[in-house]
């Protein structure tokens, strides 16, 4: 009996040993990971920084070149023209190209504009609306929808796609 003891306290005292170089080597690893991640952080912000100063140094070239020829205050105005077409461009390049639901599953054509979207931007204003029956109450004036009534058959007939206006508040009785 007193050897299975040993051997317990063995199996434990070899797994906490274990248990603490894993820790070590992981610990050991990030830190090299953050030096080498760090490492490059730096190096980025000074390329960026550089490249600041390069393309201040260029709008400067090309504003005093201008200068050569149209007063001086046309030139700034010009170069500043300049930065602000090439910034609004690269803002266009950068921004994400999310595709919403509207066009999931739909080819998008020339001139084709989605419906309007919420003001978050998240889908349409106005939830979609249920496919209506033909031969509803409303099939005699021949208006689509008009006098079908809500989902669930009892009630107020269900509002038509062109009677909802996605400036007002919707409210739920």
């Amino acid at each position: 009996m007193d050897r299975l003891d040993h051997l317990e306290h063995l199996d434990k005292h070899l797994a906490d040993e274990l248990a603490q170089v894993a820790r070590e080597t992981i610990r050991d690893e990030l830190r090299q990971q953050t030096r080498k991640q760090r490492r490059t952080a730096m190096l980025y912000a000074a390329s960026g920084t550089v490249a600041l100063y390069a393309g201040a140094a260029l709008a400067l070239a090309v504003g005093l070149a201008l200068a050569l020829v149209l007063p001086d205050w046309a030139a700034a105005l010009i170069t500043a023209a300049i930065l602000g077409a090439v910034a609004y461009a690269l803002r266009g390049a950068a921004r994400p190209k999310h595709t919403s639901e509207y066009d999931a599953g739909r080819e998008r054509t020339a001139g084709a504009t989605p419906p309007a979207g919420a003001p978050g931007g998240r889908g349409p204003a106005y939830p979609p609306m249920p496919p209506v029956a033909p031969g509803g109450a409303g099939a005699a004036t021949g208006a689509p929808g008009a006098g079908t009534p809500a989902p669930g058959g009892i009630g107020a007939p269900a509002p038509r796609p062109d009677d909802i206006d996605p400036e007002q508040p919707h409210h739920r009785a």
